[in-house]
C-alpha cells in the first residue's frame, strides 16, 4: 500500500476482516488444542502445577524480552518500510541482518539466563531448588528469540496466511509433545515441555521464512552494520517495552504467589489464559497485518486516523460479543478448559474480561505511536503503564485477594485508554468516528451491566441477562459487519454460503 494508491474504505474493511479471519481460523484451531492441552495439564498437574508453569513462562518471557533487544519489533517496521519502497535488494538486506542478529542475540540470551539461574531461582521461589530448571529454560530463550526474528520477516511482508499456518503447526506439535511428557514425568516435565514448544515454533518459522529468502544476495559488512544499527536503535525501545510488560506480569505473579500462595498463582494463570483467549486472536491479527499497513501511511495523518478507526471498528464488533459470552459463561469456561478445582478463578476471569474489552478499544490507537516512531512517548507510556499495573495489583491483591489482580488489569486500561487517546489526539488529531462512538457506548455499558448483575442477582437470572446481552450485541455486530462490507465482498460471502449449504 502506498499513499498514491489508497484502497477505498470498503476494501480496507475487507482486508481487515480477511487478515482477522485467517488469524482467527488458526486461533480456533489453537482454542481447540488449548482446551485439550489445558485440560490435560490441569488434571495431571493441578492448580499448583499450572501456577509453576506460569512462573516459568514469565521468566522465559522476560529473558526473551531482554535478549531480543526488540529486534523483532523493529524488524517488522524496517521490513515493512523496505517492502513499501518496492526495493527487493533493500528487503533482502534487512531480512539478512534481522536473521543474523536474532541468532546472535538468542545465543547471548541463553548464556545469560544459564549464568543467572541461581539468583533468579532465589528471587522467584526463595531458594535454589529450581536453578537447574531455570538453566534449562535458556534453550527456550534461544529458540524464541530466533523464531521471533523469523516471524518478524514474515509479518513485515504481511504474510498473514503463513503466520496462521505457523500458529496451527506450533499449537498442534506443541500439544502432541507436551502432553505425553507431562503424563510420563509429571511436574518434572514442565520445563522440557516449555523448551519443546519453543523449538517447534522455531522450526515452523524457519520453514516459512526460508520460502521468502532461501538464498539471500551477498551483503557487504558495512551495509550489515548499518542495517543492524537501525534495528537496534528502535529495537532498544521495543526491548524496554517488552521488558516492562513481561516484568509487570512477572511481578504480579510474584505478588499473588507471596500473598496468596501457589494455588492462587495457578488460578491467576488459568483466568489470564482464558480471558485473553478470544480477544487474543483479534489483537494478534491487529499486530500482524494492521501495524505494517499503518507504518506505510504514517506520514499522512488523515489516512493514519482512517485506518485506526476502521481497525478499531472491526475489532470491537468481532470481540465485543465474544467477551460478553466469556464474562457470562465464566464458570463453564473455567470447568471446560481446566477443572472444577479452578472454580475460585471465576470472579478473577470476569474482571479480566472487563479489562480486555477496554484493551480492544485502546490498542488500535497505540499503534499510531509506533507507526510515527515516537520512541520517547512510547517508552514513557509503557513505564507509566507498568507502574500503574503493578501498583494497583499490590494494593488490590492485599485487600481483595486473588481477584485483586483482575481489578488491577481493569484499572490499568481505564487509565491507559484515556492517556493514549489524549496522546494520539495531539500526534495526529485522532478522534473516534461516529460509528465507533456508538460501538463504545454499546459494548462498554453492556459489559458493565452483565458484570454488575452477577454481583447483585442470583446466578441464573444473571446468566439470563448475560445471554440476552450477548445475543443482542451479537446480532448488532453481525448487522454492522454486513453493512460495512462492499458489494464485491458480500458476493464472495454469499458464494461461500451457497457452496457449503
Amino acid at each position: 500500500m502506498t499513499l498514491r494508491m489508497r484502497p477505498a474504505a470498503g476494501q480496507t474493511y475487507t482486508q481487515i476482516l480477511k487478515s482477522t479471519a485467517l488469524m482467527g481460523g488458526s486461533s480456533l484451531v489453537n482454542v481447540a488444542l488449548g482446551i485439550i492441552r489445558n485440560k490435560a495439564m490441569a488434571v495431571l498437574l493441578g492448580p499448583e502445577g499450572v501456577g509453576l508453569m506460569g512462573l516459568y513462562t514469565s521468566i522465559v518471557d522476560m529473558a526473551q524480552a531482554v535478549a531480543g533487544l526488540g529486534a523483532s519489533g523493529s524488524g517488522v517496521r524496517q521490513i515493512a518500510e523496505a517492502a513499501g519502497s518496492g526495493d527487493d535488494e533493500r528487503i533482502a538486506h534487512s531480512a539478512t541482518a534481522l536473521r543474523r542478529l536474532s541468532t546472535i542475540l538468542g545465543l547471548l540470551g541463553a548464556l545469560s539466563l544459564a549464568v543467572l539461574a541461581l539468583p533468579i531461582s532465589s528471587l522467584t521461589f526463595g531458594d535454589h531448588q529450581h536453578a537447574g530448571a531455570i538453566a534449562l529454560l535458556s534453550l527456550a530463550v534461544f529458540f524464541r528469540v530466533v523464531a521471533a526474528g523469523q516471524t518478524a520477516l514474515i509479518q513485515g511482508l504481511r504474510g498473514v496466511g503463513n503466520l496462521a499456518r505457523i500458529n496451527v503447526l506450533t499449537a498442534l506439535l506443541g500439544t502432541v509433545v507436551s502432553i505425553p511428557l507431562v503424563y510420563v514425568f509429571g511436574a518434572e516435565a514442565i520445563v522440557p515441555s516449555v523448551v519443546a514448544i519453543a523449538a517447534v515454533a522455531t522450526l515452523a518459522t524457519w520453514h516459512y521464512s526460508r520460502q521468502l529468502y532461501a538464498n539471500p544476495p551477498p551483503m557487504p559488512l558495512t551495509r550489515l552494520g548499518e542495517e543492524t544499527a537501525t534495528l537496534l536503535r528502535l529495537g532498544v525501545v521495543f526491548m524496554a517495552s517488552g521488558l516492562l510488560t513481561f516484568g509487570a506480569a512477572y511481578a504480579i505473579r510474584l505478588i499473588v504467589l507471596r500473598q496468596e500462595g501457589v494455588l492462587a498463582a495457578g488460578l491467576y494463570q488459568a483466568a489470564w489464559a482464558i480471558g485473553g483467549l478470544y480477544a487474543g486472536f483479534i489483537l494478534q491479527a491487529m499486530g500482524t497485518d494492521f501495524y505494517p499497513r499503518l507504518t506505510a501511511t504514517a506520514d499522512d495523518n488523515v489516512e493514519c486516523n482512517r485506518l485506526v478507526n476502521e481497525q478499531a471498528e472491526i475489532s470491537m464488533l468481532l470481540a465485543g460479543p465474544g467477551l460478553l459470552a466469556t464474562l457470562t459463561l465464566a464458570p463453564l469456561m473455567m470447568s471446560l478448559f481446566y477443572s472444577s478445582e479452578f472454580g475460585g478463578a471465576v470472579d478473577l476471569l470476569r474482571w479480566i474480561c472487563l479489562g480486555m474489552m477496554l484493551r480492544i478499544v485502546a490498542w488500535p490507537m497505540g499503534f499510531i505511536v509506533l507507526a510515527k516512531n515516537a520512541r520517547a512517548i512510547f517508552f514513557w507510556t509503557e513505564v507509566a503503564a507498568t507502574l500503574v499495573h503493578v501498583g494497583l495489583a499490590w494494593l488490590f491483591v492485599s485487600t481483595y485477594g486473588t481477584q485483586g489482580a483482575g481489578m488491577a488489569f481493569f484499572g490499568l486500561y481505564v487509565w491507559h485508554g484515556v492517556l493514549i487517546y489524549l496522546i494520539v489526539r495531539r500526534l495526529t488529531g485522532f478522534r473516534f468516528s461516529a460509528a465507533n462512538r456508538r460501538h463504545v457506548l454499546l459494548f462498554l455499558p453492556a459489559s458493565g451491566a452483565v458484570f454488575v448483575s452477577f454481583l447483585v442477582l442470583p446466578l441464573w437470572p444473571a446468566i439470563a441477562i448475560g445471554c440476552l446481552a450477548t445475543a443482542l450485541c451479537g446480532i448488532y455486530s453481525l448487522r454492522m459487519l454486513l453493512g460495512i462490507l462492499p458489494p464485491a465482498s458480500m458476493a464472495v460471502i454469499r458464494g461461500w454460503i451457497t457452496r457449503f449449504a
